[in-house]
């Protein structure tokens, strides 16, 4: 499924529906739902840059995320425990994730799974070193060590982190590879 051919305007603002869609699931969770879903704004971005590239678009998820994290600690100042300084080191990071997905859209076959595992673990973990060390860098909440004594800290969230958002990237291939699979079982039979 290269996604390199141009979508229609119609295909890219419903892709974008669906992804706003889950990233207000995923990240408002705990005020939409009783059930705290992981967030997937990291996969939300990465699929952002394979289907609409632009880097309008990647603006618009960026300041539509802020807008949920802002809002909810307007709602519950308990969720604003990370809205320092060091929030601002979200717009590398998911940067990160954005660019990871134009290089896959580039790609032969944009989920392939050699280069889809790749990309999606790597830019996940350089996504977890970026938000990590800009938040006790600039946060203001430890004591400035210095980069050296801040890649310390941190790493026990690791595990989630890369966990859920491979969740994630797991289900996207796997449903990929189903859409993919129906297609043709539909055109052998057609």
């Amino acid at each position: 499924m290269k996604t390199a051919n141009p979508l229609t305007m119609h295909q890219r603002l419903a892709i974008a529906a669906a992804l706003f869609f889950f990233m207000l699931l995923t990240r408002g969770s705990h005020m939409l739902t009783s059930v705290a879903l992981p967030d997937a704004s990291l996969a939300v971005f990465l699929l952002g840059g394979i289907f609409l590239q632009r880097a309008g678009w990647f603006a618009l998820f960026f300041m539509t995320a802020a807008t949920i994290d802002f809002g909810t600690a307007a709602w519950n100042p308990y969720y604003g425990f990370c809205l320092t300084d060091g929030y601002w080191g979200l717009i590398p990071t998911y940067g990160v994730m954005w660019l990871g997905g134009r290089w896959l859209a580039k790609q032969q076959d944009t989920f392939a799974f050699a280069p889809y595992l790749l990309i999606t673990a790597g830019t996940t973990l350089l996504a977890f070193i970026i938000s990590t060390q800009t938040y006790y860098l600039f946060s203001g909440r430890f004591p400035n060590q210095g980069l050296h004594e801040t890649i310390l800290h941190g790493w026990n969230y690791l595990p989630n982190y890369l966990g859920y958002t491979m969740m994630y990237f797991a289900i996207i291939w796997l449903s990929v590879r189903l859409f993919r699979h129906i297609r043709s079982l539909r055109h052998i039979n057609a």
